[in-house]
């Protein structure tokens, strides 16, 4: 079966609403402690990104303590404003020194299998990372 998604977005007659999903909700605009458009978009990008590095770096059986992630866009002049290039940054910590190839290697095939790092590749120039603490 497919899997099905589902959110819902209500505004008032500004730029001032609530993302709703089955499991929390997120304020929307330009106001203090709201997200922007391309904030969701770079965050969805780093969370599929992630999602994918653990399916991952579980199937290679592969341990680390944390990872702090950033992603940096720069969108283009022209209209749409689509991002030109997205930066993002991996900093794995706790992952045994030894294993670093292999975990470049799970980081590569996760920008490979990431259906939202795919889908802004299509518009986008990707650089990817890989820092180790």
């Amino acid at each position: 079966m497919k899997e099905k998604e589902h959110v819902k977005l209500e505004f008032g007659n500004e730029f001032d609403g609530v993302l709703t999903a089955e499991n929390g909700t997120v304020a929307i605009g330009g106001k203090e402690g709201q997200l922007r458009p391309y904030n969701l978009l770079l965050g969805a990008l780093l969370s599929c990104l992630y999602a994918t590095f653990l399916d991952i770096v579980k199937k290679m059986k592969l341990e680390f303590d944390s990872c702090e992630m950033t992603a940096d866009g720069v969108k283009r002049e022209e209209t749409p404003a689509t991002l030109e290039y997205v930066k993002v940054t991996m900093v794995i910590s706790g992952a045994a020194e030894e294993q670093s190839d292999r975990f470049r290697r799970a980081t590569g095939l996760a920008t490979k299998y990431c259906s939202v790092y795919k889908t802004i590749s299509c518009v986008s120039e990707m650089e990817l990372e890989v820092q180790f603490k």
